[in-house]
């Protein structure tokens, strides 16, 4: 895929995903696999009005072309999950209410979801009576710290759908970028839901 073929897509994806209110305040990054490397959105541009200035490239070994755009500090969090899935192309992280909120009042390492048909709407997830699993991680500002712990955790339980960063947000991934927008719908429904389901019954149930 070509450098401005995934920049488009990530740019109808970036209004997209801010209508729903899923990227606050600049909040969030986006990113894609290319033919020469990678693009991942820069640091402080608000995510619903995207533009080809707004985006950094990277090589294969993720160093960057010359820009005058800040790279996020999340961007080596998305190369790691690039090293560790070789099947995603796509990575959107996003800041909704539901997904950290959950991320601080599940106290596990991961928010397990059963019972939802909306399950289904996930790669491989063929039954609501399936267990879905995010794996969630402590934040840490040091992001390389926080890559090594997910990359760890990838040796032992490979990641599939994406992770919860505890007070943070959400990571997406995905093969195609009409997968990955429907992982991550799927995913916000399902947070939605359960985030409404422990307000009525709490969290012992």
């Amino acid at each position: 895929m070509h450098n401005n073929t995934a920049i488009s897509e990530l740019i109808e994806a970036g209004k997209w995903i801010s209508q729903r209110g899923w990227v606050p305040a600049t909040g969030g990054n986006f990113s894609a696999r290319t033919n020469t490397g990678f693009v991942v959105t820069a640091s402080g541009f608000d995510k619903g009005q995207l533009g080809s200035h707004t985006f950094i490239e990277l090589d294969h070994a993720g160093n960057r072309s010359a820009s005058a755009a800040k790279p996020s500090a999340e961007t080596e969090l998305h190369l790691s999950m690039y090293k560790l899935i070789p099947s995603a192309n796509y990575v959107l992280h996003t800041h909704s209410v539901a997904a950290t909120v959950l991320s601080r009042v599940i106290k596990g390492h991961s928010l397990d979801l059963h019972g939802y048909e909306m399950q289904k709407s996930l790669t491989g997830i063929t039954s609501h009576l399936d267990t879905l699993s995010i794996p969630i991680f402590d934040n840490d500002q040091d992001i390389d710290r926080l890559s090594l712990l997910v990359s760890d955790h990838h040796l032992h339980i490979p990641i599939e759908h994406g992770v919860l960063i505890r007070g943070h947000g959400l990571y997406v991934v995905g093969r195609t970028i009409g997968e990955v927008r429907r992982q991550l719908e799927g995913l916000e429904f399902l947070f939605a839901c359960e985030l409404e389901r422990l307000k009525l019954v709490g969290l012992e149930s």
